[in-house]
């Protein structure tokens, strides 16, 4: 809700629409009585919004305004008409700086403080501060600009219904419904024409902002859920997919159509078709694919749904990091069991997990008295390889990034010997180290004239190879029991 203002003075004259003078013998301070929600006043929150300091010195006027955002009902703190965010004397200048020169524009200090708004557009619903209507627009620079006030006609501004009034009528506080409690509450901007449709080039170009490496670093990409049908699912992951292979830096985390899991009662026609919809998405040990959807509480809406565990998956991997170390597995029972999980909606048997397994899939397995759990840890590549485990693989994408910041560190250094023992007395120890905390069982760092030429030293190039040999999880255990006769020695039989 937004709050603004408009004074007069006594002695003040008003010319009515039948020319008839009305002299202003007495002024109220009427703000001092608005409220915002019944009992609450305005008041209490900030001074009457006016004229800022910014706009006074370009010869503006009437740009400041305060920002509201109220738990009308209690759903998100439990405690109804608590105020969750305040904007206070933002400005609706485009130029709009507060008294030490931060941004003031009450559309960017939306964008950039608030949890709860989004800006749509500028109010048009209100008092023409000028002769013409578009002079006080919002959003122009304050330069000479008396800008256009907020009122709100008669009723609009009551919660839930016209019949319980908050503050006076044709108060200058605007009123804004984010939610549905009554029939005059906010609606869905489809329901009155709008559209809010996304295309697949809509998400392409989202994704494509963080496509640089260099710009952007990030660990994961998340692909939420998958989309409403294969064209706008396949889309998006060979979207994700791509900016994964230009990278090289990071996780992206796929799970399968809601369509293809929710209300389906067959598990085998759900494993049929997680496999069929990710056999069509590209190979790459860069992306990691789950089976699962959980069912989960809605504590914002009041409600149980259904979402896609690839967000879980993410958070495992994540956790992993934390209490272990990030080239240990995210998957089992000690660091794989997913959290605020009511239960799932497929989960395979033995027969199934190993169909999914086989397809590049990790299975999400809910064991009884054993919780929910990642029960399976492959990356997305479609074959045989050191990096289709996700252990593999964050183990290289940790040392990578770690070594390739040392690495820069060697740019327009001398290229000769001495720098390229540097080198090595910089990588090997930080190996050693990631040795001794189970990441790889052996490496060797080689930088020498072998692999730097002085053909190459005089094109001014740099060449390390680095080998390790990743440590291996466990994915299959066989045991074996053997009942013996009381009188044999163990010694004879366990070999």
């Amino acid at each position: 809700m937004n709050a603004s203002s408009v004074k007069f003075a006594a002695a003040d004259n008003i010319d009515d629409t039948n020319s008839t003078t009305a002299a202003v013998t007495s002024v109220r301070n009427e703000y001092a009585e608005r409220e915002y929600l019944p009992g609450s006043k305005w008041i209490n929150v900030a001074a009457r919004p006016g004229t800022s300091l910014f706009a006074s010195q370009v010869g503006g006027e009437n740009d400041e305004m305060h920002i509201l955002v109220v738990d009308i009902d209690g759903k998100i703190t439990g405690n109804p008409g608590s105020v969750l965010e305040r904007f206070i004397a933002v400005s609706k200048a485009s130029d709009g700086k507060t008294s030490v020169g931060e941004v003031n524009y009450y559309k960017e200090v939306v964008k950039q403080r608030s949890e709860y708004l989004y800006w749509g557009s500028h109010e048009s619903a209100a008092f023409t501060g000028s002769s013409t209507a578009s002079d006080g627009d919002w959003g122009a620079s304050a330069l000479n600009r008396r800008f256009n006030l907020l009122v709100s006609a008669a009723g609009t501004e009551s919660y839930p219904a016209a019949a319980v009034t908050v503050g006076s009528t044709g108060n200058s506080t605007f009123y804004y419904r984010l939610g549905a409690a009554s029939a005059s509450a906010g609606v869905d901007y489809t329901a009155v024409g709008g559209v809010y449709s996304v295309t697949n080039t809509d998400i392409a170009t989202s994704y494509q902002l963080i496509e640089d490496p260099e710009s952007q670093t990030i660990d994961f990409i998340l692909s939420g859920p998958a989309g409403a049908d294969d064209a706008d699912a396949l889309a998006k992951a060979t979207t994700i997919i791509n900016i994964l292979e230009e990278r090289r830096d990071c996780l992206a985390f796929f799970s399968p159509k809601r369509s293809d899991v929710i209300g389906i009662t067959n598990a085998q026609t759900v494993t049929n078709n997680i496999v069929d919809y990710f056999d069509q998405i590209p190979s790459s040990n860069y992306a990691i694919f789950d089976s699962g959807y959980k069912y989960i509480y809605d504590k914002y809406n009041d409600v149980y749904r259904y979402v896609p565990c690839n967000g879980d998956i993410a958070g495992l991997i994540l956790n992993t990091a934390q209490v272990a170390e990030p080239w240990f597995s995210p998957a089992g029972f000690a660091r794989g069991v997913l959290r605020n999980a009511i239960k799932l909606a497929y989960s395979p048997n033995k027969t199934q997990r190993d169909t999914l397994y086989g397809n590049r899939i990790n299975p999400v397995v809910s064991f009884p008295g054993q919780g929910i759990v990642l029960f399976g840890d492959k990356t997305a590549q479609g074959f045989a390889s050191a990096f289709d485990r996700i252990n593999v693989r964050r183990l290289f994408l940790v040392i990578e990034r770690v070594i390739s910041q040392a690495a820069k560190t060697q740019l327009f250094e001398q290229n000769d010997e001495a720098q390229r023992s540097l080198f090595i007395n910089i990588v090997e120890p930080y190996l050693r180290d990631v040795q001794g905390r189970r990441g790889v069982t052996d490496f060797l760092v080689k930088c020498d004239e072998d692999n730097n030429p002085p053909d190459s030293v005089d094109r001014g190039e740099f060449y390390a190879e680095i080998f390790v040999k990743p440590t291996r999880t466990i994915n299959y255990i066989t045991l074996s029991f053997i009942a013996t006769r009381t009188g044999v020695a163990f010694t004879e039989v366990a070999n």
